[in-house]
């Protein structure tokens, strides 16, 4: 037994004086613990009249490692401490780091502006979940099973009746199934579609717009768009409705806007014509309405949709929608 502890007293000390860190000083003092208690568990071998001499050497091994842990901790402490020190020196004399400041994506400051021009016309935001149901993005909202628009080539499915929304027009079934008459929505967020080239993304943002209630016409819709033309571009920006077909709308139209490059003349970015297409929009199909529990002959009323990504590169004159989704600092430092 002796010669146990002559041994875990030489293993100790010499690790001692070898350990460097905190952590591992730490680590060293709960083994030497532990072989400490396994040793003093065979006092119980030896003779009585052995076991005060031994009890004896076990308290002078325990108190004299003790101590020294103690010293060696306090030299750990020190040095731990000078090359934290070292780490964080300042040198006051050096010239300060140049304060570099941020910026709105164009995404987000055309989303806010968006918000803020139809939240004037009185308009609440919604956001409805990116995860949806056939049921909500394709059946309530009018489109037949045969449509093209639910083949796998255009929308990401998760499971059989389970997808990534294909448009946010989605949360505005979610909204006239819980609320009655008059509605006035703004949906904006996440879109997903198989889609990929200099003016589509897989993943971008859109803003739906609804308005339900009794004796809403389409003239209302271009009164209102035309107001969103003047406040998002220009106050010479001119609207034009052009007839079109959505499953969720009837009648449907697409929305043209005067081009603010040329101001309706003609040039390259409108291709001559002297318009652009920005959104589709109608009057909500009366099939929508009564799905969710509208009644048709009672109320009215239109939806319009647009992608921000497309307003904003409309807005900036961006020529690639991938330059948004790329986080070049230098193309985002110019929205500053």
């Amino acid at each position: 037994m002796q010669e146990k502890i002559r041994a875990l007293r030489e293993r100790t000390e010499a690790e001692i004086g070898k350990t460097d860190t905190g952590r591992a000083l730490y680590e060293l003092k709960m083994r030497f613990q532990a072989e400490l208690k396994t040793v003093m568990s065979g006092m119980r071998e030896l003779p009585k009249e052995e076991r005060p001499a031994f009890g004896k050497l076990v308290n002078e091994l325990k108190e004299s490692i003790e101590r020294q842990f103690e010293e060696r901790a306090a030299v750990v402490r020190k040095k731990e401490l000078e090359a934290k020190y070292a780490a964080e020196r300042i040198d006051v004399t050096m010239p300060g780091r140049k304060f570099r400041p941020g910026a709105l994506h164009p995404v987000t400051i055309v989303r806010n502006q968006l918000i803020d021009i139809f939240s004037g016309m009185g308009f609440k935001v919604y956001e409805g979940p990116e995860v949806e149901t056939d049921y909500y993005n394709f059946t309530a909202l009018n489109t037949p099973e045969d449509h093209p628009a639910r083949d796998m080539q255009d929308t990401f499915y998760l499971a059989e009746k389970l997808l990534l929304r294909t448009q946010t027009s989605a949360g505005q079934i979610r909204v006239m199934e819980k609320e009655k008459p008059p509605i006035k929505i703004l949906s904006p967020g996440r879109v997903f579609r198989s889609d990929d080239d200099a003016t589509h993304s897989p993943m971008f943002h859109q803003m739906e717009g609804l308005v339900v209630d009794r004796g809403i016409t389409l003239c209302d819709l271009q009164g209102m768009l035309a107001e969103f033309a003047r406040r998002m571009f220009d106050s010479s920006t001119k609207v034009r409705l052009r007839p079109s077909y959505f499953p969720f709308t009837e009648p449907s139209v697409e929305v043209d806007l005067s081009c603010a490059e040329c101001g309706g003349k003609g040039c390259r970015l409108c291709k001559g014509t002297g318009w652009i297409e920005v959104l589709g929009a109608g009057m909500v199909n009366r099939r929508v309405l009564e799905n969710c529990g509208i009644d048709p002959d009672e109320y009215t009323g239109f939806a319009f949709g647009m992608g921000i990504e497309r307003i904003a590169m409309l807005k900036y004159g961006i020529n690639n929608i991938r330059a948004l989704f790329e986080n070049d600092v230098r193309f985002l430092e110019q929205f500053r």
